[in-house]
């Protein structure tokens, strides 16, 4: 009996164990933050006000400050025909947001010496050393266009910063697109490597010359294939084994394992009525992230993930590169990533871009609240993310609503933040996990 027990007792700290590596970033009281409990209570109230008029199904909404979680609640419901409340451990498709983890994942690489952000493309996928780029000629009939050889190789750096000029197959030459198979984001429901589809890629038309114009596409997909070759390990081990098990974010991955399934949030559609309603199964609606060929890793838009995991990746961010005495990046490539690298190309210079980040130069012009230097992106699947390095906060407002119909809610969350912000920065988080032994070194 008392080895029963003692088996018991053991298993039961394994349990406790694996719950202890999945919590969240340490936690604390708005007013210890620095910010206004009262007005903390107006964000949840404006979140609750658009779940019961039925405008969204269900919102996380997740404040960090001075490394200590000063605001986590969940509104609605996951599942709104099964009424499902939201949980806070929900897993969520968070689409664009994993081209935040790919760019941590070329910059680990350029640290280690593995490549360099002015390395042509072609270094690493040679079907990129001559790319074309489609024109439309002023007086030629309508639809036709012209193709013409790029002036020069497309860079890692171009990638990154978005200016490589490669849209989602949306441009001049969008009908080669379409009959190459090669549109849009959304990769899961693909039976074959990122990589070969990218090969493909290489050989259609762009929308822009390399530098010339800010293009918003497959540029991060290209990256996860460059991280690949550089690595020599698949894209999903990569981020398993170098980014998401050194920061614990254990619910973070391409593919969702079975036993997770009841914890991925339900993706809704905005109705013209100003409704909801439940999308389709499959393709970017529900998506294949459970059932399907688990074959097509998407460094642009493939990823799952939870609030508290998402957390941790800006955290470490916003901590110059580390986070619980694991070292990801340094600070001089974290301030790297987080500058403005296209001036004016991207928004006219109102907000500039980064290695993967909006980044606000200049708040007036920006219309933004917040701080010089907060960057953040967001998701097709309305999600989205801010970091203010100056306020040393970390904001998560995560839901599943594809299309949007123009909800106004993620503007209206970044605004409700700062106005809760009243007090000065508290201390940073002492590494109390990391007392009595030396850091881990990546």
């Amino acid at each position: 009996m008392r080895i029963k027990r003692g088996l018991f007792a053991f298993f039961l700290l394994l349990g406790l164990s694996g719950q202890v590596l999945a919590q969240a970033l340490p936690s604390t009281t708005p007013d210890a933050a620095g910010l206004s409990q009262a007005r903390v209570d107006r964000l949840s109230a404006v979140m609750r006000d658009y779940v019961d008029k039925g405008r969204i199904a269900g919102v996380i909404t997740l404040i960090a400050r001075g490394g200590k979680i000063a605001h986590f609640e969940a509104f609605g419901r996951m599942d709104v025909e099964r009424n499902v409340p939201m949980r806070k451990d929900a897993i969520f498709r968070i689409a664009s947001m994993s081209k935040a983890v790919t760019s941590v994942a070329v910059v680990l690489l350029m640290e280690e010496g593995k490549l360099l952000l002015g390395d042509p493309v072609s270094k690493y996928i040679p079907a990129f050393k001559q790319t074309s780029v489609a024109i439309v000629p002023a007086d030629g009939p309508r639809g036709r266009i012209g193709i013409v050889p790029a002036r020069r190789e497309i860079t890692i750096r171009d990638l990154l910063t978005h200016t490589a000029g490669i849209s989602y197959g949306t441009g001049p030459a969008e009908a080669q697109y379409k009959a190459a198979g090669i549109q849009g984001w959304y990769f899961a429901d693909k039976n074959e490597p990122i990589a070969a589809v990218m090969e493909r890629l290489a050989a259609l038309p762009f929308d822009a010359q390399p530098g010339e114009q800010w293009v918003y596409g497959f540029s991060t997909d290209i990256l996860g294939v460059v991280v690949e070759k550089a690595s020599g390990m698949s894209l999903d081990q990569f981020f398993r084994t170098r980014i998401f098990e050194p920061l614990k974010m254990v619910d973070s991955s391409f593919y969702l394992p079975s036993e997770k399934r009841d914890r991925l949030v339900i993706v809704y559609a905005a109705t013209p009525g100003g409704g909801i309603a439940r999308a389709p199964e499959g393709g970017t609606g529900q998506g294949d992230y459970v059932t399907g060929p688990r074959a097509c890793f998407s460094g642009g838009a493939g990823l799952l993930s939870t609030p508290t995991d998402y957390a941790r990746l800006l955290q470490m961010l916003l901590n110059g590169g580390e986070l619980d005495g694991v070292r990801l990046l340094s600070p001089t490539s974290v301030d790297l990533m987080t500058s403005n690298h296209v001036g004016a190309r991207y928004s006219g210079g109102d907000v500039g871009f980064g290695l993967g980040f909006e980044v606000v130069e200049h708040v007036g012009r920006s219309g933004h609240p917040g701080r010089v230097g907060a960057y953040s992106w967001g998701s097709a699947y309305y999600s989205r993310y801010f970091v203010d390095p100056q306020e040393k906060m970390v904001a998560i407002f995560m839901s599943q609503l594809l299309p949007n119909g123009g909800l106004d809610l993620q503007e209206k969350f970044r605004n409700l933040v700062y106005q809760a912000v009243v007090g000065p920065v508290p201390p940073a988080v002492p590494p109390a996990a990391t007392a009595g032994r030396s850091p881990r070194k990546q």
